[in-house]
């Protein structure tokens, strides 16, 4: 069997999977899936995973997949949420960021390492009412980091899959 069927049969498990039921070996087909299908597809999957009624909320998933980033990943994802802020500015994020961020275009990663995942699900979900976008484009960065979305667990990574075999 040559490996393109064999992600389609892991696939084919996932179409109508839930969150409160995931398939047997999830993390090792969400693995196999991420390595051999578009990036796209899963930064798509993520997405919905993060708009789904089935998981956590989107700050929440986002401050759970924080706190197990390097500095650099955490960094990375403050950067993007407090883009998500600009041109109208900085009001409204809460206090931890807004000062070390006063002199500085960005956040470093050694800044990051300082942040504490709640602030980070209150910065995820002020984002994403200031911009729903946000959640595309964290999907888009988290994608890039397949080792570190398998720490959302085994019913979010059901719903990944399962967006993931309706696109493919």
């Amino acid at each position: 069997m040559g490996l393109m069927n064999e992600i389609g049969n892991i696939l084919e498990q996932y179409k109508g999977a839930s969150a409160s039921a995931p398939p047997p070996n999830v993390e090792q087909h969400f693995s196999q899936v991420a390595q051999n299908v578009p990036q796209s597809a899963v930064s798509k999957g993520l997405s919905d995973a993060f708009r789904s009624n089935e998981t956590s909320p989107f700050g929440q998933m986002i401050a759970q997949l924080f706190g197990k980033s390097n500095g650099d990943q955490k960094a990375g994802i403050l950067n993007h949420l407090l883009g998500s802020f600009r041109p109208t500015g900085l009001t409204g994020i809460p206090a931890e960021l807004s000062s070390l961020l006063e002199g500085h275009g960005s956040v470093t990663p050694d800044q990051a390492n300082q942040i504490s995942p709640g602030t980070v699900q209150d910065l995820a979900e002020r984002a994403r009412q200031q911009d729903p976008s946000i959640i595309d484009m964290a999907g888009d960065f988290y994608s890039k980091h397949p080792t570190l979305v398998k720490s959302l667990g085994a019913g979010a990574l059901a719903i990944v899959l399962s967006r993931i075999s309706h696109h493919a």
